[in-house]
């Protein structure tokens, strides 16, 4: 016993050195990784409840992260998708415009370009998210409520595979979390403990409207595929998918539409002329911005219930170059009509 209580001491000072021991790492890779976070904030067209519609600009926020020294930012489609401008700030209070190049709202990821690239920006470096397993520590660094470089920790609570596919091997997944999210973290990075970026900050789920501890990455490989490997298509439309009862409240003359709520300034949407909704509503508990265009057809592919011509539009407008014709088939004010417009060179 006594010789017990002499070494208490060495004991209980190991323990201490190998606490602080285990923080440095993660305090030292914050730091490394902090210059590449960024904070966006976006000016969007909303629509104000009156008898005639009165459009006002609303503010956004969102995060992201920088992954290319030519000025490329990852975030969330939902932080950009409709976006009329958009400011990225850095750590350093350096603030630069950007646009969105390439969107895919249906899995939740966006890349946006610079205008031009502030000093001592660093770029993040992807990880390979299917390394990831349940239980792996990760941080997030974001903009909660807009306090920018804000840090959480947590662990990967689970793997979740969603409906979404974009052919071949690209399937929408998405990384679990108990690290804290909330608004304004949206579009921000997962870290590793190496410092790499395995997610991109999407949503919650919450009865509060807070964080409850559950959180949703979309993975940086489902991201990496999307829209580093291919060169990406941006719509500048922010709507949403009728199908079924819906198609009796809109008069739609086919199984399903897609119905255009807000288009941002300057985007292929805007140019070919579609519109977006001017009236707010409430249908069936959903809040809505009704009297736009509702899309039937996208290059003679037709809208469809299921995720079929979504995938089969994804692909038709990646591939499109510069030049060539794309024709828009809507249903406008009960008209069925057509919308045609070249692609612009990038």
């Amino acid at each position: 016993m006594k010789k017990l209580l002499l070494l208490l001491p060495a004991i209980w000072t190991s323990l201490v050195f190998a606490n602080s021991a285990a923080a440095q790492p993660l305090r030292d890779i914050v730091r490394r990784v902090d210059a590449s976070v960024v904070v966006i904030r976006t000016v969007e067209k909303n629509v104000l409840p009156a008898p005639e519609a009165v459009f006002v600009s609303s503010p956004g926020l969102g995060s992201g992260v920088l992954v290319s020294a030519d000025g490329k930012i990852l975030t969330a489609a939902h932080v950009v998708q409709a976006a009329d401008k958009i400011e990225v700030e850095f750590v350093d209070g350096q603030v630069a415009p950007a646009k969105v190049i390439a969107s895919v709202p249906r899995a939740d990821v966006a890349m946006i370009q610079l205008d031009w690239i502030p000093s001592n920006a660093l770029p993040a470096k992807l990880g390979d998210s299917d390394k990831m397993q349940v239980g792996d520590d990760v941080f997030i660094i974001g903009a909660p409520y807009g306090i920018g470089h804000s840090l959480s920790v947590g662990h990967i609570s689970a793997r979740r595979l969603a409906k979404a596919s974009f052919g071949g091997a690209i399937k929408l997944e998405l990384l679990q979390t108990d690290a804290a999210i909330n608004r304004g973290n949206s579009g921000g990075p997962m870290f590793n403990m190496a410092g790499e970026v395995v997610g991109v900050v999407s949503h919650i789920l919450s009865q509060s409207g807070g964080f409850e501890g559950l959180g949703f990455a979309v993975t940086a490989n489902v991201a990496q595929k999307l829209l580093v490997a291919t060169k990406g298509f941006w719509s500048g439309i922010d709507g949403l998918l009728l199908s079924e009862d819906w198609i009796r409240v809109f008069n739609i003359p086919q199984p399903a539409g897609f119905l255009v709520q807000r288009i941002a300034d300057n985007s292929p949407a805007a140019n070919i002329g579609l519109i977006g909704g001017s009236y707010k509503a409430t249908i069936a508990g959903a809040d809505l911005l009704v009297g736009g265009d509702i899309i039937l057809a996208v290059g003679g592919i037709a809208i469809t219930p299921d995720s079929s011509s979504a995938l089969k539009i994804f692909d038709y407008l990646n591939k499109l170059n510069p030049g060539e014709t794309v024709t828009v088939k809507v249903l406008r004010a009960g008209q069925i009509t057509e919308l045609t417009a070249r692609v612009p060179a990038k």
